[in-house]
């Protein structure tokens, strides 16, 4: 009989861990097909100059209907392939969103090298946050709360200095995208080793999402502190 229960519990164990290991791998998997129509309307972005051309006003309500509206797509078809359809079309409209940066930051004489290291340092956060999430034991769940409301906050901040053009606020919110969204990222894929999240398309919107604003911090950084125009 007890021989029976530990086979039934273990059974039952070993089924939830390769449940949720399928799911990271199904995440890991799709976050990097996901990065394939962010750089190819990244690259359509720059080389029209589509957003560039746009007042900034109308390009933040462009992102603000495009990003929100497509997220919504994406959370009522999570549950089907065209879950999957509507993440792509996302993170291509994000990619073109991110154009507009890109560009300018292109400008500078090393413009690329910028580019570049910022993308260099969202790859090292990415490994480390992920590092972390698997060797943490403690349950995370409770940084939820505190994440949410930061990003909530650097939100509202974001659409403040969009009238205030305040280059002092604009640094306190670019550090602050930084700690906030790369906290997140290992929120978000603790979640999943730990089974919290078992729809791999959310989780990589998810962490998708986190890697779009710990990349944008880093490369505005970058341009704001790095950048070389003569």
């Amino acid at each position: 009989m007890n021989d029976s229960l530990q086979n039934q519990y273990g059974y039952a164990s070993g089924g939830l861990a390769a449940d949720r290991q399928r799911v990271l791998r199904n995440t890991y998997w799709l976050l990097a097909l996901s990065l394939v129509p962010t750089v190819l309307g990244a690259w359509i972005g720059v080389s029209t100059g589509l957003f560039a051309m746009m007042r900034p006003g109308m390009s933040m309500l462009v992102f603000f209907i495009g990003a929100f509206g497509l997220m919504f797509v994406i959370e009522k078809t999570k549950d089907s392939a065209a879950g999957v359809a509507a993440l792509l079309a996302f993170t291509f409209f994000m990619g073109l969103m991110l154009s507009r940066m890109i560009g300018f930051v292109l400008g500078f004489r090393n413009g690329t090298s910028l580019v570049m290291t910022a993308f260099g340092g969202t790859a090292a956060v990415f490994f480390t946050m992920a590092t972390l999430a698997s060797v943490i034991k403690r349950d995370l769940s409770t940084m939820g709360k505190f994440l949410t409301v930061g990003a909530v906050v650097l939100f509202v901040a974001c659409i403040a200095n969009f009238f205030l053009q305040s280059s002092a606020l604009m640094l306190t919110i670019l550090v602050m995208m930084l700690g906030v969204f790369s906290a997140f990222m290992l929120y978000d894929i603790k979640r999943v080793i730990d089974g919290g999240e078992t729809n791999y398309i959310s989780a990589t919107l998810n962490i998708y999402l986190d890697l779009y604003n710990v990349f944008q911090s880093l490369l505005s950084l970058l341009g704001i502190f790095g950048g070389d125009r003569d």
